[in-house]
């Protein structure tokens, strides 16, 4: 895992003048050397991508799905592999690495069978009224030009297929840019669609620095951004460029809400085991994992130890090792920023139930009550195993306690009534509820994204090709209805 790895540039690999290292989060080992392009290099990769975009937009939809077949039955090939890649550079645990992978796989298949039956609209009659007589309207869905995505470290590869697979499938040329902790999951991509018949210059994955993606952001031939990372830097993107089609998948801080008719042994300890392992999977380094949990007053004292049982249980270690399930943080300074936000909140009055240490990279997972509205773990994004447990009196008052927060990207409500269920779905300022779990589940082919500071738009396949598209009319004349 120490060799050089190029990138790909217009469907062809190339080097740069200068490389960086790739560092494993958890021992420090060099996993590998990536090479960076340089201005010269770019420019002709956004070129080529400008100069195919119409051409890639008539490919036949068959070509396209074949290629994305292509790269999931050979993601599955390689699983094991690649699963131990994602773990070496991310320090994401080896078994959620090889999930990864897996869903990785799903993004793929699902983008072939949607490029077979995308077409974007419908046959309309336009003679219901006297000026219409004679004419029909079809509508098809065109891409508005080459895609920009810009993908982060906490899923290198996955989040990366969503960027890449949605492109491919309805024809829009896409540059990738990867995150710089974890680039190398990315460029296996590009060494998947570099045994494919799709045209050169349809995709690059381009190992650029962020402090030269002002450049990229601004260039006038990629009309389309898709980014997924922080509020801060997604709407720094938007605002530099609003009159590009942005997508901005962004922050959230999690809220898995327990009700009081979720009351028996069996429900506490169910709810209790998912937070647990959704507030620190991925080393909590999820944008919908568990970071908020409020709890009816009827069943607290009761959930609260089980909580507490659950994440001391999370074994926290070497993320090759099968048995861990809580691995590093991506960087040290990462754990550093935890630990201080932590610490501010026990300052202020929390109460620390479990875990508060750091080692290296590592944070252990961590339980907090009592933690006090205007300190910056109420307030912000955490990104770390770090759950803030909080007393309700009732629904009302456990709704309105996930919506006290900038954010909405997913909700979790622990409940039995369907009709609790649907007043959730209505009054919760989110993307996405969950019902009977945590907020943190996600299917790729559903429509992800949120409300509010979370961001702007929709992924999950068929929604992103969507975002991808326009709608452009043909009105047919003279014709006899």
């Amino acid at each position: 895992m120490t060799a050089t790895h190029a990138f790909w540039l217009a469907g062809r690999e190339a080097t740069g003048d200068v490389t960086f290292d790739v560092t494993n989060s958890y021992d420090g080992r060099l996993v590998g050397k990536v090479s960076v392009p340089t201005d010269a290099q770019v420019e002709e990769a956004v070129a080529a991508a400008y100069a195919v975009r119409d051409e890639f937009a008539a490919t036949p939809a068959h070509v396209r799905a074949k290629a994305l077949n292509h790269v999931a039955d050979r993601l599955t090939e390689r699983t094991e592999e690649i699963a131990q890649l994602i773990s070496a550079e991310n320090g994401k645990p080896i078994k959620w690495a090889r999930g990864e992978v897996g869903r990785a796989v799903s993004v793929f298949r699902f983008a072939a069978e949607e490029a077979r039956r995308f077409n974007g609209g419908e046959a309309q009659r336009l003679d219901t009224d006297p000026g219409g007589t004679g004419r029909l309207a079809l509508t098809r869905r065109i891409p508005h030009g080459v895609v920009l995505g810009i993908a982060p470290f906490n899923f290198p590869l996955n989040l990366s297929a969503h960027k890449v697979a949605p492109a491919i499938a309805v024809g829009a040329p896409i540059i990738l840019k990867p995150a710089p902790a974890t680039p190398i999951s990315s460029l296996i991509l590009g060494e998947l669609l570099a045994e494919t018949d799709l045209p050169a210059g349809s995709w690059s994955v381009l190992t650029v620095p962020n402090d030269r993606m002002p450049a990229l952001v601004q260039d006038e031939r990629l009309p389309v951004i898709s980014f997924t990372g922080s509020d801060k830097v997604g709407y720094a993107i938007m605002d530099s460029v609003p009159r590009k089609h942005c997508t901005l998948e962004l922050g959230g801080n999690g809220a898995a809400v327990v009700l009081g008719d979720w009351a028996s042994e069996e429900d506490l300890d169910w709810a209790a085991t998912r937070i647990a392992t959704f507030s620190n999977y991925q080393g909590g380094q999820s944008c919908i994992s568990v970071q908020r949990v409020i709890a009816d007053a009827s069943l607290y004292e009761r959930l609260l130890p089980k909580i507490v049982a659950a994440v001391d249980a999370q074994v926290t270690g070497d993320p090759a090792d099968d048995a861990t399930d809580v691995g590093p943080l991506v960087s040290e300074d990462a754990a550093k920023r935890v630990e201080s936000w932590v610490d501010e909140a026990v300052k202020a009055g929390a109460s620390l139930l479990a875990g508060g240490k750091r080692e290296g990279a590592t944070y252990a997972p961590t339980v907090l009550a009592d933690v006090p509205a205007d300190v910056t773990i109420s307030c912000e994004e955490v990104f770390g195993p770090v759950l803030t447990v909080k007393k309700v009196d009732g629904e009302a008052e456990a709704f309105a306690a996930v919506n006290d927060s900038k954010y909405g990207l997913q909700a979790g409500v622990f409940t039995h009534d369907l009709q609790t269920a649907f007043r959730a779905h209505r009054a919760l300022e989110v993307g996405g509820v969950v019902i009977g779990d945590v907020p943190s589940y996600r299917a790729d082919q559903m429509p992800y994204g949120g409300a509010k500071q979370s961001g702007v738009g929709r992924e999950g396949v068929r929604y992103a090709m969507d975002d991808y598209t326009y709608e452009r009319v043909l009105v047919l004349t003279g014709l006899a209805l």
